[in-house]
């Protein structure tokens, strides 16, 4: 991590993640040390516990380290939203805060975006037509009963949206900065970022990624809250996405 502008910028959203914080952002900064420059944005979404306090206790350790606090919880999407918008790396990327996500798979989701150029102090840029590295998890440590919901509600998803997308709840996922922050913003908009990326007209390119059980705590979400709440954003979803495709403009050559 160097003081320069970082080209890179790491999201963690956590709410009521205390024992997790700690080794979240300690396996983080070892596994960025190849990295090229970045930054990390930890979002406290409204923490009830002392979540807040211990990423503020690792200020002096991890460097590029920044926080940024909820004073209520709003969730994921607008978590991920605020942390995005505060980013100063031109390439996102986002994992969960606990524990689930190996950062040392980073590399895989924001090195398709960036390309050694061969000449000119800039070093990298963007790369051209993608919009969206999703993580698909593999080897998922979950329940039973809770694996089984997610592969109902997936295939579900992937027969009305046609994102093409087997995994969208995977919290890893790099995305370029301005096209995400141009995209219509909703709650629970993380759960569609595939289908979203696509229906603008950006490329999405899938990456498997390890699943690892939690460090600590219990997941905030039961299978029926999941399945009550993504019924009715998959109905909107579909609709916000058939009427935005409705009109697509072609520019006619006139004569001279």
């Amino acid at each position: 991590m160097t003081e320069e502008t970082p080209a890179l910028s790491i999201i963690i959203p956590m709410q009521n993640e205390a024992g997790n914080v700690a080794p979240v952002l300690e396996e983080l900064a070892g596994a960025a040390e190849g990295f090229p420059p970045y930054e990390i944005i930890v979002v406290d979404d409204g923490s009830a516990d002392n979540t807040r306090s211990e990423i503020a206790a690792l200020a002096g350790r991890i460097a590029g380290l920044r926080l940024i606090a909820h004073p209520r919880p709003a969730g994921k999407s607008a978590a991920l939203r605020s942390a995005v918008a505060l980013a100063r790396g031109s390439v996102v990327c986002t994992m969960d805060g606990d524990g689930q996500n190996p950062p040392d798979a980073l590399p895989a989701l924001f090195e398709p975006f960036l390309r050694v150029e061969a000449a000119g102090s800039q070093g990298l840029r963007l790369g051209l037509g993608l919009g969206l590295v999703a993580g698909q998890r593999t080897g998922r440590r979950d329940t039973l009963s809770k694996r089984l919901a997610s592969r109902a509600a997936n295939g579900l998803r992937r027969r009305i949206l046609q994102d093409q997308t087997r995994d969208t709840a995977c919290g890893m996922k790099a995305f370029r900065r301005a096209p995400y922050l141009a995209l219509p913003y909703f709650h629970n908009m993380h759960r569609y970022l595939p289908a979203l990326f696509r229906a603008a007209g950006f490329e999405v390119l899938l990456v498997d990624v390890a699943d690892r059980p939690r460090h600590a705590g219990r997941s905030k979400y039961s299978n029926l809250q999941r399945a009550l709440v993504g019924i009715g954003d998959l109905i909107a979803v579909a609709w916000l996405i058939r009427n935005r495709n409705r009109a697509k403009p072609q520019e006619i050559k006139l004569p001279r």
